[in-house]
């Protein structure tokens, strides 16, 4: 009770409310940009946690991945472009509406019903925390070890149409976290001799690189707003809460059920969002109007997201298995905090356990109201032309990787991962997979070895090991059974568009597909040769991980080779292209130093590419540069100098 009551104390101080308002408002315009998300959103703000107090870290975190599924709602609705994963059932009704004249209507309910979900999850979090509470602190290294491996098996069953493509992509973030020094005797591996890579590789370079730079990219490639048209508000503010509060019981389920899914590592709002539209739809006494334009379309899955938020936290918090993507960048800021999850978080940091509850409500309760109250101009931002946002936005990742290690390494090391990231998108490999093997990689090495020098070789005979185990192999082996007896069930039912398009992407391969193939083969078997000297305990998990890859990589290519055809994404080389711009940019850095880069391709970027005019593009790129200089001087960053930095000063004096 004392805890819970500090951690209310906690989150009622000026600073605390200050860092959670600061993460809502970053998280509601990341949400408005699609395919962004969570996890790029997340990446952005984990620099900024270095020297902070936990709780107040913590409550910057939470703001900011309790509202990206709120602020999403605007372009699933006012355009029918789904914000993320998590908000695609929203376009089914949400974008109908809108066409009707009522956007403001589904807005507004969508909005609310946001809230209650995620005040829903909250509570559900908190009260699983007291249930669990006994059963965590049963636990030792040996089971913390198998659920790492459970949460890695859901998320690669769960990665798509290819199980082996999650496996692959998952034992390649587990290699690719192993990079640096190993845990148990401090030895160095797949360092390539490189002064860099000896204390391992960033989270926050991995986060922005996989996910953020494609995405950001692929927005580029289009070049246009992210609405193609206006799509007015129109009436209905009022009649939207009037219509959350008529279907309330469909709210508490859709909020609990968000909950428990959530929980499941692997799950989280990539499907949540369509199983709670399905259950609208199947509890429903007239669904006639389902896809047409029904508020309880939107009601249902708006719901769920925003609890499926908090569910996440769930294994998050107690066990170190994120339960989602952004859950594995939050629980990098954890670490980035100094705070180890597992059984601390219910004994010596029960209070921040709490923070993390209460913040959760806060900021789904204030994210709610900030859309509300800011609808009209909120909505705006989605008819900018994309184009004229990427200085911005490109300068941000940039600032926030420098701040990993403050090397230029960081940014190569951002130009390789995002190179693999566009990969992996063109191809459709699970990018969600490979953040989260590689985020674990470090706590299930540390519970591997911690397992073998507490109980030997027999820890895999523990009854909670062996009943893990058993969960493992179900979670292989019944998804495809019931795959087939659904199959053949609905033999004579047409297939759904999202079906047909997964059946595309499994027969047939791109260049993108072989690319990646070759890339972790050659790795693996790198890794393989790099460790095969080293001692037993160096060695032991990075052998597990190449396993995992070349066995993935063996059965994708048995099935490949009878894929008879063959095609390249229209779009990859020209995002391949971007990614060479990025490392032209890189060597300018080098040359000339981050600030003054930095103005001159922001200026020259929009007077060319966004076709702005002159007085704009200065403006912006005069900002930007008063913008860097400025949390430079807060931060105490150090930007790095160009070879020619001294001669440009020079010349600036003498000119001045």
């Amino acid at each position: 009770m004392i805890e819970f009551l500090s951690a209310l104390d906690q989150i009622m101080s000026v600073t605390h409310l200050t860092y959670l308002i600061a993460g809502v408002l970053v998280g509601l315009v990341v949400g408005i940009i699609p395919g962004l998300g969570g996890i790029a959103g997340m990446s952005l703000l984990l620099p900024f946690l270095y020297g902070m107090e936990p709780s107040v870290g913590l409550g910057m975190l939470m703001g900011l991945v309790a509202v990206i599924p709120t602020g999403d709602t605007f372009t699933s609705v006012l355009m029918g472009i789904p914000g993320s994963s998590s908000s695609q059932a929203t376009v089914m009704d949400g974008f109908p509406l809108a066409k009707k004249g009522q956007a403001a209507r589904a807005l507004s309910a969508a909005f609310l019903s946001s809230m209650i979900g995620g005040v829903v999850g909250a509570i559900v979090l908190s009260v699983f925390i007291l249930v669990a509470r006994p059963v965590v602190l049963a636990f030792s290294s040996a089971e913390l070890f198998m659920l790492t491996l459970l949460g890695l098996s859901v998320v690669a069953a769960l990665s798509g149409g290819n199980v082996y493509k999650g496996l692959a992509a998952c034992g390649f973030g587990l290699l690719v976290g192993a990079i640096g020094g190993a845990p148990a005797t401090g030895e160095f591996r797949f360092t390539l001799d490189i002064d860099y890579l000896y204390d391992g590789i960033p989270l926050v370079v991995v986060g922005l690189g996989i996910f953020a730079l494609p995405e950001i990219i692929s927005l580029l490639v289009k070049n246009s707003a992210i609405a193609s048209s206006p799509n007015k508000l129109g009436h209905g503010l009022k009649q939207g809460f009037k219509d959350v509060f008529a279907n309330l019981p469909l709210v508490g389920k859709s909020s609990i059920f968000g909950s428990l899914i959530g929980a499941i590592p692997g799950l989280g709002g990539s499907v949540v969002d369509w199983m709670t539209y399905s259950f609208a739809i199947n509890s429903s006494k007239d669904s006639s109007q389902f896809g047409k334009g029904d508020i309880r379309g939107v009601i249902a899955p708006e719901s769920a997201n925003n609890a499926c938020a908090s569910g996440s936290m769930i294994p998050t918090i107690l066990f170190g298995v994120p339960g989602s993507g952004a859950a594995a960048v939050f629980l990098g800021g954890m670490l980035l905090l100094g705070i180890q999850p597992g059984v601390s978080m219910i004994t010596t940091h029960l209070d921040l356990t709490y923070t993390i509850i209460w913040s959760l409500a806060l900021a789904n309760i204030l994210g709610a109201l900030f859309c509300i109250c800011f609808t009209r101009p909120i909505s705006l931002l989605t008819y900018i032309k994309f184009s004229v946002l990427t200085p911005i936005i490109l300068t941000l990742i940039l600032f926030a990787a420098y701040q990993a290690t403050r090397s230029l390494g960081d940014f190569i090391l951002l130009g390789v991962v995002a190179a693999l990231g566009v990969m992996m998108k063109g191809a459709n490999w699970p990018r969600p997979a490979f953040l989260i093997g590689f985020v674990l990689s470090s706590g299930a090495e540390n519970y591997f070895f911690q397992s073998i020098q507490f109980y030997g070789y027999s820890w895999f005979l523990r009854p909670g090991v062996i009943a893990i185990a058993a969960l493992i192999i179900v979670g292989f082996v019944l998804p495809p059974i019931l795959k087939k007896r659904q199959q053949k069930n609905d033999v004579k039912a047409e297939p759904t568009p999202q079906e047909t398009k997964k059946d595309n992407i499994v027969k047939t391969v791109s260049l993108a597909d072989w690319g990646i193939i070759a890339i972790m083969s050659v790795c693996a078997i790198y890794a393989l040769v790099n460790v095969w000297d080293s001692s037993m305990l160096t060695k032991a998990f990075p052998i597990i991980a190449i396993a995992i890859i070349l066995f993935s990589v063996v059965m994708i290519v048995s099935k490949y080779i009878r894929v008879k055809h063959t095609r390249i994404p229209s779009d990859l080389t020209m995002n391949l292209i971007y990614i060479a711009g990025f490392f032209f940019i890189a060597y300018g850095y080098y040359l000339f130093g981050f600030i003054t880069t930095t103005f001159v391709f922001s200026l020259l970027f929009l007077k060319f590419l966004a076709k702005a005019s002159y007085l704009k593009s200065t403006t912006i790129a005069i900002c930007l540069v008063i913008f860097l200089v400025t949390i430079g001087r807060v931060m105490n960053v150090d930007f790095p100098e160009g070879l020619f930095d001294p001669y440009l000063l020079s010349a600036i004096k003498t000119f001045i």
